[in-house]
């Protein structure tokens, strides 16, 4: 298995995995670009038998490299809902990821957000925090709205978002949070499942920080909050593709689903497995309807974008 995620929860499902069925995985990690130029130069001859990745851009760009085949299975199709896999069954979802409105509890009240475009208004002057532009779950988000609202919009937004930055972007979603705890900035753009990684953290350091935090999901009232998806795909050139389907299964199985969320904080894709507590607390909401692959189609535009408003 090529994996370009890199978590220990991941790593327990495997070893679930060969305890449960006696199937050995061998685990190669890399970031996604890297793993889908090895399994293009390696061909026939490679030993890879799955891919798995963060982001559906990633995704349909190695479907786009002709690197994965389509997954014939009635259990994959009974645990994961079409939205939630490629059309052609070249990949299959494992988990999703909301990118929402992180606030301070002490100085903001849920009832001030409403959108993601509301966070470009003037009352946010000097209070807006996020990563920056090179991170592939900004560029997935600006895709998002590309898709959605058209490039027009999508620039004027990260514009307006840039004019009201607390700081210039520095440090992953992590420290987003931590600024705002600082007092740096009182809202922010993040992943929802960094929330509940540091609720969950052995330092209790970032533990008081997610205890400041409250978690918004906007655009309830519009076309939905963004979410993310991580997926897996048999290779084209699969040496064991019963093997790998089977895991794929399981991967995508109610109790493997259910601790993938109870201990990544990510979201389940099989509608059947139990959201740990954190994850419930936050609430239900409604998710922007869209072909993951767009997110690939408009990422170049993103950059563009980005780059051109000056986020950095």
């Amino acid at each position: 298995m090529y994996t370009a995620r890199h978590y220990e929860a991941d790593e327990q499902v495997y070893k679930d995995f060969t305890e449960e069925t006696g199937i050995k995985v061998n685990v190669v990690k890399g970031e996604a670009e890297e793993l889908i130029e090895r399994l293009k130069r390696e061909g026939e001859s490679t030993e890879a038998d799955l891919f798995i990745t963060v982001d559906g851009g990633v995704l349909a760009h190695a479907k786009d490299n002709d690197i994965l085949q389509p997954v014939e299975s009635d259990v994959i199709s009974e645990n994961v809902p079409e939205n939630m896999r490629d059309k052609e069954n070249k990949w299959i979802g494992m988990a999703t990821r909301a990118r929402v409105i992180v606030y301070s509890k002490d100085r903001v009240s849920p009832d001030q957000l409403s959108t993601y475009e509301d966070l470009t208004s003037d009352k946010w002057k000097g209070k807006v925090l996020a990563r920056s532009s090179t991170s592939l779950y900004n560029q997935s988000l600006l895709a998002s709205f590309i898709e959605l609202n058209g490039e027009k919009a999508a620039e004027e937004w990260s514009e307006g978002i840039v004019k009201n930055f607390s700081r210039q972007p520095d440090g992953g979603d992590r420290d987003q949070a931590k600024a705002i705890a600082a007092g740096v900035g009182d809202v922010g753009i993040m992943n929802t499942y960094y929330v509940g990684l540091l609720a969950n953290s052995s330092d209790p350091e970032e533990v008081k920080v997610a205890e400041g935090l409250g978690v918004f999901f906007p655009n309830q009232e519009t076309n939905g909050t963004h979410v993310n998806i991580s997926g897996i795909g048999l290779t084209k050139h699969s040496k064991n593709p019963e093997n790998a389907t089977k895991l794929i299964e399981y991967m995508t199985g109610k109790e493997a689903q259910e601790y993938l969320s109870a201990n990544n904080y990510e979201f389940p894709v099989n509608p059947d497995a139990e959201k740990p507590e954190i994850l419930k607390s936050w609430g239900d909401f409604k998710m922007q309807e869209l072909d993951f692959d767009t997110l690939g189609k408009h990422n170049q535009k993103a950059i563009e974008i980005f780059n051109k408003t000056g986020w950095k």
